[in-house]
């Protein structure tokens, strides 16, 4: 594969300068950041307006589970734009409907009601509003080391430093800790110490904040930007049965673990269990045309069949976004994209990985599932100092800047957040490609290694 396009230089000065000039980015200090000009992507890989190539190993921010321009993809939204471009969300519309008929005949257990959003963050702030009002409480109670999104509700359920600003402590969001073995505040030593702790703190926090007020629980299945923490074995069985117990919805939010990302369509089939509501975005349509939702238990759909749901959209199931997520769904069918997906991971990238770590010296942790990897970086893997220290800023993030840079000098564009270098190319990801980006991970270590003790 090569750039479609021929260098051009003096447009991508153009693109840059209008960026520069007009958009605001998000999360960013916007005087420190210098966005990259992009011509163009196909299949796992974009290019700039150097005629620079870069093996995405992003997906994007986790959503581009199908690669660029998937061609099946594109035609049903341009056939969807030529007969019906949009229309009102309170109609029935054939792209809509099968949209949520696929969604539904994929979720587990009872899930088969479909409120679509535009994107993951609404998807929490209904699902809460749901839990909410189906229980009659207030609070909510969410992990540490988590991320469910930017608006009000969504930021201050969120359980990493992008909340600090946001978080004005009336928003009814309790936090706890969610297990994570390598730095286990429980101070366990294995996976069944860290499950049974982790447990009886949440049952601890529920008792103390009151078992009455709690409407809800909300959990990434596998937590993605805060680390790809993979649960123990028996931990979301476990909340689901303290959920039952005190009467409290259990939310898992799948909007980056869902459709394949984890080597199945969700995360939760790996754990056997079946929330009463599910979150998702992302790689439902693999981020072509925006789109999230939620997926909705009988019982709690039942709560609203008599008494209307005091929440909507006016872009509630788009016509071309849920045309996308149709033609997403059956490509993904077809090509076999979810088992391409565990079987690379399994076959390639967790070998590789493990490979890498007995090398580099950096490397203190190796997690995931299927195209869902994190590597942990530390400064001595005896004590397991962080290679940068948390929510590092400036001179004290320069380490990881470093590693960033070199993997992007060899052609491979990272995941980075904090102390971590996330794996997660498109789902349908080849053994070459995969093999590629492990190659440009291999040389880029070495700039980390530089940094251990």
């Amino acid at each position: 594969m090569t750039p479609h396009l021929t260098p051009d230089p003096a447009k991508g000065a153009a693109v840059k300068a209008a960026d520069r000039a007009h958009v605001f980015h998000s999360w960013s200090a916007q005087g420190l950041i210098d966005p990259l000009a992009v011509a163009g992507a196909e299949g796992s890989y974009f290019w700039d307006y150097e005629g620079n190539r870069y093996l995405d190993f992003t997906s994007g921010l986790v959503f581009t589970n199908i690669g660029y321009q998937h061609p099946k993809v594109v035609r049903a939204i341009q056939e969807q734009a030529a007969t019906m471009t949009t229309f009102a969300p309170a109609f029935a519309v054939e792209a809509r409907s099968e949209a949520a008929r696929l969604i539904a005949s994929r979720t587990p257990g009872d899930l088969d009601k479909i409120f679509f959003t535009n994107g993951g963050a609404e998807a929490i702030e209904n699902a809460v509003r749901m839990a909410r009002l189906h229980t009659g409480r207030h609070k909510v109670l969410a992990a540490y080391r988590s991320y469910h999104g930017g608006t009000n509700t969504a930021i201050n359920l969120t359980g990493d430093p992008r909340r600090w600003a946001s978080d004005n402590g009336t928003s009814g969001a309790v936090h706890f800790w969610a297990p994570f073995l390598y730095r286990s505040v429980f101070y366990a030593s294995t996976e069944e110490e860290e499950c049974a702790r982790a447990l009886q703190h949440l049952q601890d926090t529920i008792a103390f904040e009151g078992p009455a007020s709690i409407a809800a629980i909300v959990l990434e299945t596998v937590p993605g930007t805060a680390g790809i923490m993979t649960p123990p074995p028996g931990y979301l069985k476990g909340v689901r049965e303290i959920c039952d117990r005190h009467g409290i919805v259990f939310v898992l939010d799948e909007v980056m673990a869902g459709f394949g990302r984890t080597g199945k369509w969700f995360a939760a089939e790996h754990y056997d269990v079946v929330p009463d509501l599910m979150t998702f975005a992302k790689g439902v349509n693999s981020g072509y045309v925006p789109l999230g939702g939620v997926a909705i238990s009988g019982e709690i759909a039942e709560t609203f069949d008599q008494r209307a749901f005091p929440g909507g959209l006016t872009y509630s199931g788009h016509p071309l976004a849920c045309a996308a997520a149709v033609a997403t769904l059956t490509v993904m069918e077809e090509e076999q994209v979810v088992e391409n997906a565990a079987h690379i991971g399994a076959t390639v990238i967790e070998p590789g990985l493990r490979n890498l770590a007995e090398r580099h010296p950096s490397i203190g942790d190796v997690r995931g599932t299927g195209m869902f990897w994190a590597l942990e970086l530390v400064k001595n893997r005896e004590t397991r100092e962080p290679l940068v220290p948390y929510n590092a800023t400036g001179a004290a993030a320069a380490p990881m800047a470093a590693f960033g840079a070199a993997c992007r000098k060899r052609g491979l564009w990272p995941f980075i957040n904090m102390n971590r270098t996330h794996v997660v190319p498109p789902c349908n990801v080849t053994e070459a490609e995969a093999k590629e980006g492990l190659a440009a991970l291999d040389e880029a270590l070495t700039v980390a290694d530089e940094h251990t003790a």
